[in-house]
């Protein structure tokens, strides 16, 4: 009976260990792209990304870039980066994300995007990572139903690092 009770605990704790379990957030250094961090094929999160670099972007297999940088951020150009994901052959998304002041509605804007098939695996870019993980963040909680721990775990991998989007990303992703 002992023997019987120690298979079912390991068996329950394995299965408790495998469920629980992720796919790991691997880094890779890409020409262009500031921190770039994907998960399995499914999406991929970075920071700054040239328009050049959108051909490896395409290469890499993504269907999209949904880009959340405002206008007037160092270095960005909006005009450049959609003429460089069409010539790649890349749908793009832009959705500017004020983390200063975080606009409600953009989460549901990019949970369409995010969500919808012909975007995806997806590229998606701020200037470091932060927005970018915030927002794959909720959409792990709201759409896959992660809970908050798995999927700060996650976002952090990728790229969160500010405690207040963390909070409006926990708040958005209840509201959904």
């Amino acid at each position: 009976m002992k023997i019987h009770s120690a298979i079912i605990t390991a068996v329950l704790v394995l299965t408790a260990t495998v469920a629980s379990a992720q796919t790991p957030v691997t880094k890779a250094s890409i020409p262009g792209i500031v921190n770039f961090s994907k998960v399995e094929t499914t999406v991929a999160c970075a920071g700054a990304t040239t328009p050049a670099a959108l051909v490896e972007v395409k290469r890499m297999g993504y269907n999209s870039v949904i880009n959340l940088r405002t206008a007037g951020e160092n270095g960005f150009d909006a005009d450049a980066e959609a003429a460089a994901a069409k010539a790649a052959g890349i749908n793009y998304v832009h959705l500017p994300f004020n983390a200063q002041s975080p606009d409600p509605a953009l989460v549901d804007n990019f949970l369409k995007a995010i969500t919808d098939k012909a975007n995806q695996p997806a590229f998606i870019h701020c200037a470091s990572a932060n927005r970018a993980a915030a927002l794959w963040m909720v959409k792990r909680i709201a759409v896959d139903k992660w809970d908050v721990d798995k999927a700060t775990e996650e976002a952090t991998a990728l790229g969160l690092t500010s405690p207040a989007l963390k909070t409006f990303a926990i708040e958005q992703a209840k509201k959904h």
